[in-house]
């Protein structure tokens, strides 16, 4: 088969369209027929030598897929060959095949094309894991989701509005704030003009915010605390301002907050599984019902995973950026 490799730690150039051995399927997974996948920021991570897959995953970058099942490993039960799937994965989405975890796959959604569900495993199990199963948002609570216009944050704003939560967004520019607001998003934040902490404290009068989902890590952390209401739950996923901040704990205290820091890549299989479980449980009925939606921003030959990559470095994109196998859809 054809997978994109990183032929060295780089730029987007170092991405290569080449033949590759095809994968089989081991104990508990199944062969997925790749249709799309799709770009995350932990992709431009392994590419630059950040971000190694986890032991025994595929070296080929690519969180998530579409696609169908042709063939069915040892020990799987309630999938059958044909079957149009998308999956969460360690590994291996920028590729024509991948062997997938049973327990990481998801039917499609009824009424969503195939290509399109590639948008899907990565931000709803992100989502929903560390705003609903982690910091527990719940009707009524608002909800501060820094970069409200990527994937992530498009996702989280659907999902909060569908449980009666206020919804909060940071972005940098007018267009993307203004989707956000397309989206359900109540309070809008340029982060490039406005102090974050203080729309929030204007906006909520003075209360806060229950939950912040951020994906910068070190560079909000202060704010971030600062921004949180009384018991709030800040959930970090990213570390796009960097690894190591300064924490006052005397704030964390004084409000009874707490801070949560996850990834999905690395999880023990289990965990992954009762993430996937509760995805499909609680966000495919509301996709099937049209509530939720995936925001994609573009299409493109998974040969070009290079232009892909380029595009999330300039952040010009709302929602997700896919990759596509020509002729597979």
């Amino acid at each position: 088969m054809k997978a994109v490799t990183i032929t060295q730690p780089g730029g987007p150039e170092v991405l290569t369209w080449t033949d590759v051995p095809d994968p089989v399927p081991g104990e508990g997974e199944v062969l997925v027929e790749v249709v799309a996948s799709a770009v995350n920021r932990a992709d431009l991570m392994q590419r630059q030598g950040f971000y190694n897959p986890p032991p025994g995953a595929s070296p080929y970058p690519g969180l998530e897929c579409s696609g169908r099942i042709v063939e069915i490993g040892p020990g799987v039960s309630g999938w059958a060959v044909g079957d149009e799937v998308c999956a969460l994965l360690a590994g291996g989405g920028y590729g024509e095949k991948v062997a997938v975890p049973a327990g990481q796959l998801l039917p499609v959604p009824e009424g969503l094309d195939l290509k399109r569900a590639a948008a899907l495993p990565e931000v709803t199990c992100t989502v929903w894991s560390n705003v609903f199963m982690v910091s527990h948002l719940r009707p009524g609570d608002t909800l501060l989701v820094h970069g409200g216009s990527s994937g992530i944050g498009t996702m989280a704003i659907q999902l909060a509005k569908a449980v009666g939560a206020k919804v909060a967004v940071t972005a940098g520019n007018k267009e993307k704030l203004d989707f956000c607001a397309e989206l359900g998003a109540d309070i809008l934040i340029n982060y490039r003009e406005q102090d974050f902490v203080e729309e929030i404290e204007r906006a909520t009068d003075g209360s806060g915010a229950d939950v912040i989902l951020d994906n910068m890590g070190a560079k909000y952390l202060d704010r971030n605390v600062r921004a949180l209401a009384v018991n709030g739950r800040l959930a970090i996923i990213g570390l796009q301002g960097g690894a190591k901040g300064e924490l006052n704990i005397g704030a964390l205290l004084t409000k009874r907050a707490a801070i949560s820091a996850t990834s999905l890549r690395a999880r023990p299989l289990g965990e992954k599984a009762a993430i996937v479980s509760a995805v499909r449980e609680h966000v495919w009925p509301l996709i099937a019902s049209g509530h939720v939606r995936p925001v994609v921003d573009r299409e493109l030959p998974m040969s070009e995973a290079a232009t892909a990559h380029q595009v999330l470095e300039e952040s010009g994109h709302i929602g997700k950026v896919l990759l596509v196998v020509p002729g597979k859809d």
